[in-house]
């Protein structure tokens, strides 16, 4: 081997080891900070790009879970104000069987056509108000419950508005429906008896429509964890393995150092031949 004081071969050779040595626990420091082992395109590109993919998906289903916990808060408004009407229908029945009696008094007909009117009207106060969200399904002409069900809002569920309002929809009866004479009493019952049904239609569509909204949403969330368990496998650094690779580096580094010093101690020798 010659000798050189121009160009030290070991030190070079020690200095590369040291870079490389180097090199290798910046990237470990960098998971150990992160937590990832790919924490950007330049620790493995294909690998975060998947990645990238993946979280977009996720975010996604963030976005359908909004729109499904918004489709079921809806629903129990509208579910709410259906059986409400319901009640209604069943008081308003009993008031208008107890007016088909021939035998009543002026003065009992009048308080139970009065008790009948403002039940009534509750029907209206009740529809009109059962809204979430500037969304309401049971008025008149009231708007369908619509959610997105995939990351890219592609796919929906709707459940269609049901009118309960007193316009001639499922409710039968009207806003100037009365039982102040027996035979409007009579005709009332008939209608009333007509509502009850349609009502409780309406109750089940929506009930089912809840339960349909219910289960995409549970299947929602256990597709969002189970991506994002995919996105940890694939990026997640294992602190185990890097720890035990940390020590292990570490130790390479001062041995680095070491010969490093060595080979640059190596000019001087040199010397030895000029004495």
């Amino acid at each position: 081997m010659a000798f050189s004081v121009n160009t030290n071969a070991g030190a070079f050779a020690a200095l590369q080891n040291l870079n490389k040595t180097n090199s290798s626990l910046n990237t470990l420091q960098s998971q150990i900070n992160t937590g990832l082992k790919v924490a950007s395109a330049k620790d493995d590109a294909a690998t975060f790009a998947i990645a990238q993919k993946l979280r977009g998906d996720v975010a996604g289903l963030s976005a359908v879970k909004g729109s499904l916990d918004r489709a079921t808060s809806t629903l129990d408004v509208a579910i709410a104000a259906g059986e409400a009407v319901s009640d209604l229908l069943i008081e308003l029945k009993e008031k208008a069987v107890a007016a088909k009696d021939s035998g009543l008094d002026t003065a009992s007909r009048t308080s139970l056509n009065d008790d009948f009117k403002q039940l009534r009207n509750q029907i209206t106060s009740i529809v009109n108000n059962a809204e979430f969200n500037g969304t309401n399904a049971v008025k008149n002409g009231g708007s369908a419950i619509t959610a997105i069900t995939n990351d890219d809002g592609s796919n929906t569920i709707t459940i269609g508005a049901q009118d309960l309002s007193l316009t001639g929809g499922k409710v039968t009866i009207t806003a100037s429906t009365e039982i102040a004479t027996a035979g409007a009493a009579s005709a009332a019952v008939t209608k009333l008896e007509s509502s009850i049904a349609n009502v409780n239609t309406s109750l089940s569509a929506l009930g089912s429509g809840a339960n349909r909204i219910e289960l995409q949403s549970t299947f929602v969330n256990k597709l969002s964890d189970s991506i994002e368990v995919g996105i940890g496998n694939l990026v997640d650094a294992d602190l185990a393995k890097t720890s035990a690779s940390l020590q292990s580096l570490q130790v390479k580094q001062q041995l680095g150092l070491q010969a490093l010093s060595i080979a640059n101690q190596a000019p001087g020798t040199v010397l030895s031949l000029f004495r």
